[in-house]
């Protein structure tokens, strides 16, 4: 499980993003803290994988505490990784939030959908990162890729992200493997459309294709959700 550390201000921001991050397979909140204080203690206690860290504290910013937790880090000890989620928008913050080893930056107000994008790609890039052996440049540019906010990569030509979305929900919702027809009956696109979908959904990590072969003839291509 990715042990989550929820940081807020805001009692209710901070309870959405807890439902949603334990709605989320392979993710859990492991604590909720709304104070930067409070934030330095949960780290050291809980030892998160990941924090989801507002910008705005009472007692002392986001920044603050990223760089406390990283400056205080034991050597060879996993130091988490930061998942800015905040209203801020002067971009000198946001250049610091980057510097100082933030995986992302959500602006408020944000479709809670975003944030479950974001975490599904940090899973998956996380599960890549866990192999051993040597990266090759294509390695490496897929999981820059996965951790890169949608808006900023561009999708194939003739795509559009809302029909991604589209495609997705349905993976994501469905109990098994679904076959292109499936997809196209379910999403209302036609086979074609979402075999071209569910091609750049497995090409980003977030798919896997099977192909199950019969007595005769072509194999079926199944795909499945993995993030």
């Amino acid at each position: 499980m990715i042990r989550v550390l929820i940081v807020d201000d805001d009692v209710r921001v901070a309870r959405n993003h807890q439902e949603l991050v334990e709605s989320v397979p392979e993710f859990t909140v492991v604590g909720v803290a709304h104070t930067a204080a409070a934030a330095l203690a949960q780290v050291r206690g809980h030892r998160p994988d990941l924090v989801l860290l507002d910008l705005h504290l009472p007692d002392a910013s986001g920044i603050s505490v990223m760089r406390a937790l990283r400056s205080a880090g034991e050597p060879g000890t996993p130091q988490p990784d930061f998942l800015m989620i905040t209203a801020v928008r002067d971009i000198a913050q946001v250049r610091s939030a980057l510097h100082g080893g933030a995986v992302h930056y959500l602006l408020k107000p944000f479709p809670l959908s975003a944030l479950r994008d974001q975490l599904e790609r940090f899973a998956v890039a996380r599960r890549q990162m866990e192999g051993e052996g040597e990266a090759t440049q294509q390695d490496v540019d897929r999981l820059f890729g996965l951790l890169r906010p949608p808006a900023a990569r561009s999708l194939p030509k003739g795509l559009t992200s809302a029909t991604v979305d589209l495609v997705s929900g349905v993976l994501r919702e469905a109990e098994g493997e679904l076959s292109a027809a499936d997809v196209a009956e379910r999403s209302g696109v036609s086979r074609v459309t979402a075999r071209r979908y569910l091609e750049h959904l497995c090409a980003d990590g977030r798919a896997e294709l099977r192909m199950r072969y019969g007595s005769a003839g072509r194999p079926e291509h199944l795909y499945r959700w993995v993030a």
